[in-house]
């Protein structure tokens, strides 16, 4: 569902602050599979991200989703495909809106025509199936303003969103950074149900090391723009932050640099 052949990216090039970002990138990410990304500050993983998402274009190699090459397709080109979730829990929805306008525009994605035929009430019920099957106390709040939401509703909403016509992709931004430890559990628990329930091919950067363990099929680490460690399986599962640091150090032949990941 993905496909990464060796992209390039450098930021500054050829001045006193040249960054090498993605050092000859490859990947392939089989449809269904989910993914958790990590690595220090400065390795890597948000430019990547970034780069699939067509946030800035690559300098060198080829981006492929479901086959179709997306490589020179601007951000907004490449949004039909991919579903994404940010770390600001304020980007993504419309504060001024509604709940179920909200998810009325997210479920009429790609259709020509907007909110002025209403909402009908076989929609409405269906926001609110699915909003109580995800226990985030919004089923009966459909007419709430989604700016009086926490952020941990707010965000659990847009991964709802963002996943309701079914992207071919699906993009998580350190989606659970900016919320406390009690309420990112949670939004990770929601994440896990809704990608498995619909078998979504998914990509989730994260900053803290026991989620990336926990959550997903397979784990990738990143560093000075390359992947190191590329672990899924059995072996996956019977990781620990400390198997993890002790297989970084023996890839990267250095120390994991980020006390908040290992901590969590």
């Amino acid at each position: 569902m993905l496909r990464i052949e060796n992209i390039r990216k450098t930021f500054n090039p050829r001045t006193i602050n040249e960054k090498v970002a993605l050092n000859g990138v490859d990947l392939v990410l089989n449809d269904g599979e989910f993914v958790t990304v990590i690595g220090s500050n400065g390795a890597g993983k948000s430019t990547l991200l970034n780069a699939i998402a067509g946030v800035w274009l690559v300098d060198e190699g080829k981006i492929f989703i479901d086959d179709i090459d997306v490589t020179k397709l601007s951000e907004d080109k490449r949004a039909k495909y991919i579903g994404r979730v940010f770390q600001d829990p304020m980007m993504g929805t419309a504060a001024d809106m509604w709940i179920e306008e909200n998810l009325a525009l997210a479920h009429r994605r790609g259709l020509k025509r907007g909110l002025r035929q209403g909402i009908n009430n076989s929609e409405r019920e269906t926001f609110k199936l699915l909003l109580k099957e995800f226990d985030l106390g919004l089923e009966d709040r459909l007419s709430t303003k989604v700016g009086l939401l926490s952020g941990g509703q707010r965000q659990a909403l847009t991964l709802i969103m963002a996943t309701l016509q079914r992207p071919k992709l699906l993009l998580l931004d350190e989606h659970t950074a900016a919320l406390d430890p009690k309420t990112a559990a949670k939004v990770l628990d929601v994440t896990e149900k809704i990608v498995r329930k619909s078998g979504l091919t998914t990509f989730m950067v994260t900053h803290n090391m026991k989620d990336a363990i926990i959550h997903g099929d397979r784990l990738l680490m990143l560093n000075n723009g390359k992947i190191i460690l590329d672990i899924k399986g059995e072996e996956k599962k019977k990781l620990t932050v400390e198997s993890l640091l002790e297989k970084f150090e023996q890839a990267s032949g250095e120390e994991f640099s980020n006390d908040a990941a290992i901590l969590g």
